[in-house]
Formats: C-alpha cells, structure tokens, sequence
C-alpha cells in the first residue's frame, strides 16, 4: 500500500521492552485495533507498519511508557491501555501520572496515580483545603486520602489524622455491642485500617493508632471538637446527612484539611433526599478552597471485573 509507513523500536532487552506492555502480548492486539496498524516484536525491538497517524500513535504510547518504566514505575496492562486511551484522547500519558509520588512505610512502594481522574484528586488534595472525592467503590478515593494524609504526616505537615464515617448500619444498636468503643464500630471502619495496615504495616499502624497520631472513630464522636493541624477523612459520605455534614466541615481548625469520599448512588439513609453529600455539592460549588473530583468505572482498581459488575448495574438500573 502507497500510504503505510513503518517504525522500529530498539530497546536493550527484550525484557525491558516486554515489560512496558506489562509481559502480555494481548495488549498489543488492544493497541493494534486503536492505531490500525500491524506489530512484530521480536528480542528487544518491535516494528508496526500501518497508516502513518497509526505509526506516530505507537511510537508516543511507547515512548510514554518507556518514560514512566525508567522512572522507576512497574507498568501492568492497566497502564498500557491508560497510555493507549490517553494518545487517543489528546491528555497526559502514564508517564505523568509519577508525578506526584506519596511516600510509604520504610520498605514498601510510594504511591502513585494510576489513572488521570487520580491524578487529578492528588493535585487537588495537595492544593486545597477541602476536598470531595465522588464516584463508585473501587476508584481509590479513600486509599489514595490516607496514602496523602500519612505522607503529609510524616512531613509534619500536620500532627495526626483523623479517619471517620458515619456507622448508619449499628443505629441505636452500638451501646449493645460488646467491648470498647474500639471494637464497636470496627466492623463500620474496617476499610480504613485495612489502608492503614496496607500503607504502614500492621505494627507501625497499631503504634500510631495508640499514640494518637491516628485516630479512627464514628462520625458521631466529631461533635464539639475543633480540629488544628489535622488531616480529616470523612469516608462513605452519602450515608451523612445534613446536620452530620454541615457538623464535620466545620470542626476544621488552624492548619487542617479535609477529604471527603462518597458515591451519591450509594444512599443507604432512609430517605435519600436527607444526604448531607447531595446538599454539600450543591452548595459548595464555587467556593474558594473547595474541589470537586468525580470518578467513574474506568478508574476502578479493583480486579478487572469489579469495573464490568459496575457498568452492568448502572446499565441495569437505568432501564
């Protein structure tokens, strides 16, 4: 054909270059169909023929990945198909999503934007107050709150953290349950000692949780305080309502922030027109100091099939 033009890519190894479309070959089929184009790898290099708009395609993808590989990033399929859709859609590849790098527990991986809905939440928790992470589960809304929160801390940007969701399934019934406050509502705030344990390990975890440095308890426990130098989450949002809400914004003090996380779609209230988070995204658009980030399924980093059992339901529900 007149008009096919061709590209070859050297790399030192064929592992290396294996590695920037995360060691399956299938993902080349997924790059294939969106360029138009034919690939060969073979040892260290690949070559695509095709049309030339599909030949420059290949060329930045690759180069997109190869930047983020040599900067220390381990590329997975997931990666692969972002830096596709992205060369597709005009934005930054996953060689920009490294920008922002949180830092972890001694002998574990910083933490890294893995989609650009991510990235965008980073930014936003770095450069506002208040923060508002919407979407589905899965999306790493409260992972990536906590990854910033203990990063902020071990900066001594602040002095704790503070976690908290509102129990809405215990009801009048926590004063039955056995034990302590603790062991109360572990069961409403699993998910965020599990980010915890994940992040710093289960003994350093423990050792701030006793110290005080993080605390974790019922949205309930936040009345009358003022909060200084704290990092607040505020997990599982929709589930608030109006008075919880409006309480939690306000007991920031000197040199706090706030993140709050939610999925409007998951009202578990009684009355779903009662959610403090409906009314809080009403009413706060535009402030100054306050952002907005949504999530979708193509964010979900989850097993793949979490993003799918969304989309089906969503689907589903709309019929």
């Amino acid at each position: 054909m007149s008009d096919e033009h061709q590209i070859k890519l050297e790399y030192e190894s064929a592992r290396f270059l294996q590695s920037l479309f995360g060691h399956d070959e299938k993902e080349l089929r997924y790059l294939e169909g969106k360029a138009r184009v034919h690939i060969v790898t073979r040892d260290g290099w690949l070559v695509a023929r095709g049309p030339k708009d599909g030949c420059d395609m290949v060329q930045e993808v690759f180069s997109d990945l190869e930047e983020a590989r040599r900067n220390g990033g381990e590329l997975t399929s997931r990666n692969f198909r972002t830096s596709v859709d992205q060369a597709i859609q005009g934005g930054e590849g996953v060689s920009a999503l490294a920008k922002i790098q949180l830092v972890g527990a001694r002998g574990r991986k910083s933490v890294v934007a893995r989609s650009p809905h991510q990235l965008e939440y980073l930014n936003a928790m770095a450069k506002n107050e208040v923060v508002f992470g919407l979407g589905p589960a899965g999306t790493g809304k409260t992972y990536l709150a906590v990854a910033m929160a203990l990063d902020l801390l071990r900066k001594k940007e602040i002095s704790r953290i503070i976690l908290t969701r509102p129990a809405v399934e215990a009801g009048e019934a926590l004063g039955f349950l056995p034990g302590d406050m603790r062991d109360k509502v572990a069961p409403y705030l699993r998910p965020l000692y599990d980010a915890i344990d994940d992040m710093l390990g289960f003994d350093e975890g423990a050792k701030r949780l006793e110290d005080g440095t993080i605390e974790i308890a019922p949205l309930a426990y936040m009345r009358g305080r003022t909060l200084s130098r704290s990092f607040v989450i505020l997990d599982e949002a929709q589930n608030t309502t109006r008075e919880q809400m409006f309480m939690a914004l306000t007991r920031l003090g000197e040199g706090s922030r706030c993140v709050i996380t939610g999925d409007s779609s998951q009202i578990d209230l009684k009355e779903q027109g009662v959610s403090g988070l409906l009314e809080a995204e009403k009413a706060l658009r535009g402030v100054e100091g306050v952002a907005f980030n949504h999530f979708d399924i193509s964010d979900v980093v989850r097993h793949a099939v979490v993003g799918k059992i969304i989309s089906a339901y969503e689907e589903f529900r709309s019929e």
